[in-house]
């Protein structure tokens, strides 16, 4: 497959080189300061499940660069998304679909409003992973899984070749039998994960060994829950306690993204997940109290100019 990285933070420079080590065709379509980089140094993954570097990388800062592709996975940050529906039109236009690997909901109704329903793919991503000082992807945890399916039956085919072309990739690619009840249980985890560590400023073993702090983290799931639910996705207990169970197995220094990026005085994405989730709310008349608590402690670090 000729597949295009849109964006090569740690997520899409991961998943990207996966595939190109396996032998896939694959351009990364950065900004212009990350293009530089990876010219200059490459993409070098440091990861539990094996290293890998691209001396070389195909690295390109306009789609209209590109003369043909199969696939875009979109690996954004959430506060990005606007800026890329430019080179998405481009991409789509000459045959591309997307996999938008965005945490939060919010993103699909834009993409396919802008792009056209058949252009958009369900999909969501599991890994650890940051940049270090040096642009490299530290990826300090064992799972690295992609999860993809179709949101409208066009979409099928092309599915089913990217889980084909994934199958020799150093990751777990699969596509889902349900990916949107997949992409709202992921959302239910990253808001409750991420929250709780960043708006307290410790990796999730020191969460943890405060059941008072732990137990806002399961409130903010339960929330997440009747918001799944008043959109019509059958989230329950046991998707809770499959969330907390998950949450204690964790390594005692793991930590999510958001809490990585605030460490770095970096833009946090709390307005496209919670602030999400909020929106979501309103218009289904529910109130999401911890949720609330949370984006209200997360809004005065998030570093928005």
């Amino acid at each position: 497959m000729k597949i295009v990285v849109l964006g090569a933070g740690a997520l899409g420079a991961y998943f990207g080189a996966r595939w190109e080590q396996s032998g896939q065709d694959v351009v990364f379509l950065v900004r212009p300061k990350r293009a530089q980089q990876l010219r200059q140094s490459g993409i070098l993954i440091h990861s539990v499940e094996g290293d890998y570097a691209i001396e070389a990388p195909n690295v390109i800062e306009d789609a209209s660069e590109v003369d043909t592709a199969d696939l875009v996975l979109l690996a954004v940050k959430g506060y990005h998304l606007q800026d890329t529906i430019s080179q998405l039109k481009t991409l789509t236009a000459k045959g591309a679909r997307v996999l938008p690997v965005l945490n939060g909901i919010e993103h699909l109704p834009i993409l396919q409003e802008q792009l056209g329903e058949e252009a958009v793919l369900g999909g969501l991503s599991f890994i650890i992973a940051t940049l270090d000082n040096q642009g490299d992807v530290v990826h300090a945890s064992s799972f690295h899984d992609l999860r993809f399916g179709p949101l409208h039956p066009s979409q099928q085919a092309l599915c089913q070749q990217i889980e084909s072309v994934s199958r020799n990739a150093k990751m777990n690619a699969k596509q889902a039998d349900d990916i949107s009840l997949e992409m709202w249980n992921k959302y239910m985890f990253i808001t409750a994960f991420s929250g709780i560590t960043t708006a307290t400023d410790s990796v999730i073993g020191e969460v943890r060994k405060r059941p008072s702090t732990f137990r806002i983290a399961e409130k903010i799931l339960e929330d997440m829950t009747k918001l799944a639910n008043a959109n019509n996705i059958p989230l329950n207990k046991q998707h809770v306690e499959k969330a907390m169970d998950n949450l204690r197995k964790f390594d005692e220094d793991a930590t999510s993204s958001m809490h990585q990026d605030r460490r770095k005085g970096l833009r946090l994405e709390v307005e496209h997940l919670h602030g999400g989730a909020i929106r979501l709310a309103e218009q289904s008349g529910l109130e999401l109290p911890y949720v609330e608590t949370i984006y209200g402690i997360l809004k005065r670090f998030e570093n928005k100019d």
